[in-house]
């Protein structure tokens, strides 16, 4: 067998089946092993997210979204990570003047969210299905930073880990995100 990698078929293109019982046999490919195919493509050139997004792009997601309201900008976009920070000031506390675990949840949500959507391609979205969040140092002022890594990108779910630290590089947060990859409708 040929170490090549051959390229994927389009979109109702024929190839022959992988399948060892059924050599030369032309199966129709599905959407899911087209999706898959585009994503493995990208993966072997290095690259985890859609070419040409940009940090312009992930922030003009923001207006009229919990996104502004809580002071979310995204600040780096790297090969495998998205990060974004988020001031600790009155729109983040908790009645004790703490940074609010909500707020940190939903700092988690957004970049892991973004992350997941920047790996699948036109026709698809991911929604969250499952957070979990452990709170481990608080935090009174200034701003905290996430960033949110790959665990498991699959063509029908992701699971991200989302780290966030204080100003000092102390971690405040950790969580993981469970997405479904659903199609447009």
């Amino acid at each position: 067998m040929s170490s090549v990698p051959t390229p994927a078929p389009a979109a109702g293109q024929m190839r022959p089946s992988p399948h060892p019982r059924s050599p030369g046999r032309i199966i129709r490919l599905g959407y899911a092993e087209r999706m898959t195919d585009q994503l493995d493509t990208r993966r072997a050139q290095g690259a985890l997210f859609r070419p040409g997004t940009s940090l312009a792009d992930l922030n003009a997601l923001s207006p009229n979204t919990a996104m502004q309201t809580l002071g979310i900008v995204f600040t780096e976009l790297g090969a495998d990570f998205v990060r974004a920070t988020m001031p600790v000031d009155a729109r983040t506390h908790q009645p004790y003047g703490l940074l609010h675990g909500g707020a940190s949840v939903l700092l988690a949500e957004t970049l892991g969210s973004s992350a997941g959507m920047l790996c699948l391609d036109e026709g698809e979205i991911c929604v969250g299905i499952e957070i979990n969040a452990n709170h481990l140092a608080a935090v009174r002022e200034g701003i905290v930073i996430g960033t949110a890594r790959p665990l498991h990108v699959g063509r029908s779910t992701h699971v991200w880990e989302i780290r966030i630290e204080d100003e000092a590089g102390r971690l405040v947060c950790v969580s993981r995100l469970t997405l479904a990859v659903v199609r447009k409708k």
